[in-house]
């Protein structure tokens, strides 16, 4: 069964089940009532017209051969349908349900009307009796159900009509995701849904949306990181493979800078192997880390020692700007190392010389924020976006050369291996000032 038709079975179920409740309880409160009016307007007429008997004769004698035939009399022996108490409970007229004499109790006398003349009780009418309902009395009653009755048969047809469109807006968003799913299934990503509403489904349709463009994203990034590393791959087997058949074939002579050029290109090819690997462990979340508290100051200075020698050879300064504070932070040191070092080479391989690289570090709001700031070539905002993209290259000033041995992959391990430690990362770019790569990390606290 489909969901539009449970929904209006469910609009109509509820319509009819409250219908019917107020359909029966309307008309037996209108019966009730009704009948409860008839009967007091004929209580009051018959104390009236027994009061004007009372006036005439001073007492009830011969009270029975006026009301005898009284359109409610009943066929039995009294011929009364009424009986009359005096102010002590005793019954002084007999009717029926009542014996002359009789006395009757206090709490009845006070439910029954008084007879009153010249502001005098003559007497308490004690009626039981009620009162037949005339033609006209019946046809108001058959009336009155007849409407509640139509009334409800209307309710549930506009209760059906307006279950009908409230289950199709309900469940045409919900149609469109599905279809638009069965097309994502088949590989077509260009799918989106219209937002009808800001309530859950609309909100539903957006996340759908988000979601599709994220997965058109990733489906087309992986295409790319395919072609990408078949390009990357090719180039070092490519030069591999020339100078070992030149060799072969004696075009080149079997000299130490020819096998030379033979082993670098085989070492970038080992790298960029080992980086892809690396990068697929992080994204299955295999990626082996050991963490533990980390002197963040300390570990910047041994990186910094460790690359002062590469970054004098090519005559870029190489400074460090700690805080005096102790910045402490649950790391890996390995993998953290790893981290800056791969956005060291990054700054080195693009600034010029006479250039100049900072590492800094510093405390803002309980968090650690590490920056590496080089002054090289300019990298606009939309390529500092995608700067962490795998394989990604930004304007020929910072494409990697052939000869700068980079992977392409160095930036993507260094984002996802931050995002391991729970940081974030990213990248800043001024125009005249480089480029600028930011990481914030939890810091430690001090146990008291």
């Amino acid at each position: 069964m489909k969901l539009t038709t449970k929904l209006i079975l469910a609009f109509l179920s509820v319509s009819l089940f409250s219908i019917g409740l107020i359909a029966i309880f309307t008309r037996v409160a209108t019966n009730r009532e009704f009948e409860k009016f008839v009967n007091e307007r004929y209580e009051e007429e018959l104390v009236d017209q027994l009061e004007e008997y009372y006036k005439k004769k001073n007492s009830w004698d011969g009270i029975e051969k006026v009301f005898s035939h009284d359109r409610f009399e009943k066929e039995n022996d009294r011929p009364l349908f009424f009986s009359i108490a005096d102010l002590n409970g005793k019954v002084i007229v007999a009717g029926m349900n009542h014996a002359l004499g009789e006395m009757i109790s206090a709490s009845e006398l006070d439910a029954s009307e008084k007879i009153e003349v010249n502001e005098k009780t003559v007497g308490i009418l004690l009626l039981k009796i009620k009162p037949d309902k005339n033609p006209m009395e019946d046809e108001f009653i058959r009336r009155i159900n007849g409407s509640i009755f139509f009334s409800a048969i209307g309710t549930v047809v506009l209760a059906f009509i307006l279950g009908a469109i409230l289950s199709r807006t309900i469940t045409q968003p919900i149609r469109e995701l599905a279809k638009a799913s069965h097309e994502i299934a088949n590989g077509k990503f260009d799918q989106q849904v219209r937002v009808r509403s800001r309530d859950e489904i609309g909100e539903l349709a957006e996340s759908f949306n988000k979601m599709n463009n994220d997965l058109a994203r990733s489906f087309n990034l992986r295409k790319q990181m395919t072609a990408d590393i078949a390009h990357e791959l090719r180039t070092p087997l490519s030069l591999i493979i020339g100078h070992a058949e030149a060799v072969h074939d004696g075009v080149l002579p079997p000299s130490r800078e020819n096998f030379e050029i033979i082993r670098e290109e085989g070492e970038r090819l080992e790298k960029m192997v080992n980086d892809l690997r690396t990068l697929s462990l992080a994204d299955a979340g295999e990626l082996s880390v050991e963490f533990q508290p980390v002197d963040v100051n300390r570990l910047l200075r041994d990186i910094q020692s460790h690359y002062l020698t590469p970054f004098a050879a090519k005559r870029v300064t190489l400074d460090l700007e700690i805080s005096a504070a102790t910045l402490e932070a649950n790391l890996d040191p390995i993998r953290f190392s790893q981290a800056v070092t791969n956005i060291l080479d990054n700054a080195l391989r693009y600034t010029s010389e006479d250039g100049r690289v900072v590492i800094s570090a510093r405390e803002i709001q309980n968090e650690i924020e590490i920056s590496i700031a080089d002054n090289g070539e300019d990298v606009t905002p939309e390529e500092a976006a995608h700067i962490f993209d795998r394989f990604y290259r930004a304007d020929q000033s910072r494409t990697r050369a052939s000869e700068s041995g980079g992977s392409g992959l160095g930036l993507a391990i260094t984002k996802s291996i931050i995002e391991m430690h729970k940081g974030k990362i990213w990248a800043e770019s001024e125009k005249g000032k480089g480029l600028k790569m930011v990481i914030r990390l939890g810091k430690l606290q001090n146990k008291s």
